[in-house]
């Protein structure tokens, strides 16, 4: 038996077969997130349907998948994991004050969602609410947002975990979701850059923060930390 019957070395085309079924799963990964992320909600999520879109045929949707439900956690998984880089990756290149560390945080999520709002539909669209996969993946990926923001500020200040910060973190990031989906329903009619000024300045209010540029008394730290006078000693 010679290395041309090995499935993982043969190659067509030039392109080895890994790499033929990686470039599948991708073309299905998109499917999904177009009939997911639709303005007009997900009628055609089965397994056909996202083949269509796929230009594939079924055999090649559970060469990667093993149902539509699988595809759905996937694709919001992805979502999910490109946000999350792209929101620590911006943190982590703003300067180290309240007010540019918030807006550069929502700044990339908000861009991020802007840039695509099929990402921002799959996320907080009403009309996805009632699948349990999706519900699901949103608990989990508030969770994961919500223990972010909490990190971050204690990281920042080296304080340790308090009520207050809980409830800050719980209330910044479930009022983010809130105004994000009414944001994408046109029910804020505003521009990506409004929208993140206005959620910078209420983050910076709640955390106790003055938020205009200039007044001299903003402290260093994200919302949700101490007040002024109150990092570390």
């Amino acid at each position: 038996m010679g290395a041309m019957e090995d499935g993982a070395l043969r190659t067509y085309g030039g392109v080895a077969g890994a790499e033929r079924a990686a470039e599948r799963r991708a073309a299905l990964l998109a499917a999904g997130l177009e009939l997911l992320g639709s303005p007009t909600g997900p009628g055609e999520l089965t397994v056909r349907g996202v083949c269509r879109h796929a230009g594939l045929t079924a055999r090649y949707f559970y060469e990667s998948f093993a149902d539509r439900d699988a595809l759905t956690a996937a694709v919001y998984d992805g979502v999910v994991a490109d946000l999350g880089a792209d929101v620590l990756a911006a943190l982590e290149g703003a300067p180290r004050t309240a007010r540019e560390q918030t807006r550069a945080g929502l700044a990339a999520l908000i861009g991020n969602i802007a840039e695509d709002p099929r990402r921002g539909r799959l996320l907080f669209s009403r009309s996805l609410g009632a699948s349990p996969v999706v519900a699901a993946r949103r608990a989990e990926s508030t969770r994961w947002f919500v223990d972010l923001l909490t990190a971050q500020v204690r990281g920042f200040y080296g304080v340790s975990r308090t009520p207050r910060l809980d409830v800050a973190a719980e209330l910044l990031v479930g009022g983010v979701a809130q105004v994000l989906t009414s944001w994408l329903d046109g029910v804020l009619e505003l521009g990506a850059e409004e929208l993140t000024e206005h959620c910078t300045g209420l983050f910076l209010a709640l955390a106790g923060e003055r938020s205009h540029v200039g007044d001299g008394g903003e402290s260093t730290g994200p919302p949700g930390g101490p007040r002024e006078g109150r990092g570390r000693r």
